[in-house]
């Protein structure tokens, strides 16, 4: 078990990537490169906020699904929603490596945290984009996704004049306050995964024979091992994620399963290279 490790980017990446072969996968680290945005950037500080309101078992209350539940169970789901709004009620910001993204015009990006970085910065870029959400189950029986226009009206599909569709798996705070959190909300999820169901039909197909660049992501529980494995499948087989931290026994393994490269820069360091080639505006 020994995965690739790079310490520069390939030599066809800027290509690749301008070209639209491949696409970018945020995890919620990317949001420590925005630090005036003032929402919480990890799932122990999002914990943190909704167990300060809410008195949580001791031995749940650092665990954010877990906790998310139990709030869900004792006072009522609308609580557990409001209080996940709240926490994500900052004006959004952006960095200038999510606005170098969305200039770039790129079918496909997936962001897998709940902020509003990257849909502030497609706003900005003036590109034509949607987005696609994940949705609850407990909220949304037997619909698994929600689409939405760039002014957040509802629609029922992509538009095809959309250059850039945004996925959010797990929801986010905006336009309509979409939330896969709990632990039921995943196992709902995780239950038909593996055959695709809740990931649409339209980025199943935009991630046909692309490469995935994973930035912002940590891989050391199963939840996002599972999301991530899923939504690149059968996709292309080469792979990068910047990590420069060195990987967990559990990380290494998934790295290598999927055939994905690590990259040892960091992602500040990556964000201001790749930022420094933007043509100016």
């Amino acid at each position: 078990m020994t995965p690739r490790i790079l310490a520069e980017l390939p030599d066809e990446f800027d290509a690749a990537l301008r070209a639209g072969r491949i696409v970018p996968y945020l995890g919620q680290h990317v949001l420590s490169l925005v630090p005036e945005y003032a929402a919480p950037g990890s799932p122990e500080a999002l914990v943190a906020l909704l167990t300060a309101k809410v008195s949580v078992p001791h031995k749940i209350r650092n665990r954010l699904t877990q906790a998310a539940q139990f709030i869900e169970n004792f006072k009522h789901r609308k609580t557990l929603v409001d209080q996940m709004n709240s926490a994500f009620s900052a004006p959004p910001h952006h960095a200038p490596l999510h606005g170098w993204l969305a200039g770039l015009g790129l079918p496909l990006i997936v962001d897998t945290w709940y902020d509003e970085a990257m849909a502030s910065a497609l706003h900005a870029a003036g590109v034509k984009w949607g987005e696609v959400q994940g949705l609850s189950q407990s909220e949304h029986f037997g619909t698994w996704t929600g689409w939405y226009d760039a002014d957040g009206n509802p629609v029922p599909d992509r538009s095809p004049d959309w250059k850039t569709i945004l996925y959010k798996p797990i929801g986010g705070t905006s336009p309509s306050g979409n939330y896969l959190v709990s632990d039921t909300d995943y196992v709902e999820v995780l239950t038909e995964i593996d055959i695709q169901t809740p990931i649409p039909a339209e980025i199943q197909a935009l991630r046909k024979g692309r490469n995935f660049l994973f930035l912002g992501c940590r891989f050391n529980d199963q939840l996002t091992r599972t999301f991530a494995r899923q939504i690149m499948k059968r996709s292309s087989d080469t792979h990068w994620a910047l990590l420069p931290e060195e990987p967990t026994r559990m990380e290494a393994k998934f790295l290598d399963e999927q055939n994905i490269t690590r990259i040892t820069m960091s992602l500040a360091d990556f964000a201001a290279r790749m930022c420094a080639t933007a043509e100016p505006a």
